[in-house]
């Protein structure tokens, strides 16, 4: 019941910031668990941070703790990716999942998914 067009790729300089937006359409947004995915070429789609329902509870990959901030706004039925000192690594596409859960999903399936928005990241 949900349908997800991520925005706000592109390209900047290492070091720079870029901030990603998923809007969503579709009833009841607010009960869907969103995540931020990105995959590089030749590697495996990996979860970046995930969000619930709520926006208390809030997961973060490793390798991007203190520097992104994913976010949500119901009411405008939209979720946020803000990535601060982007290096070179984390060009990728970046996709937003969302799955109906009422608990933060890291793990398990997503149902609906965008169709990504490509960040490059120069050195």
């Amino acid at each position: 019941q949900v349908q997800l067009v991520e925005s706000g790729g592109g390209l900047v300089q290492a070091g720079g910031s870029l901030r990603l937006s998923c809007a969503a359409s579709g009833r009841t947004f607010s009960i869907y668990s969103v995540g931020w995915f990105r995959q590089a070429p030749g590697k495996e789609r990996d979860i970046v941070a995930a969000i619930d329902w709520s926006a208390k509870n809030i997961y973060y990959a490793d390798s991007v703790k203190g520097r992104f901030t994913i976010s949500r706004d119901n009411a405008k039925s939209s979720v946020y990716l803000q990535m601060n000192t982007l290096k070179p690594e984390d060009t990728a596409v970046y996709y937003c999942a969302a799955v109906r859960s009422p608990t933060l999903i890291i793990t398990g399936p997503y149902h609906y998914w965008g169709q990504g928005t490509q960040v490059t990241v120069s050195s």
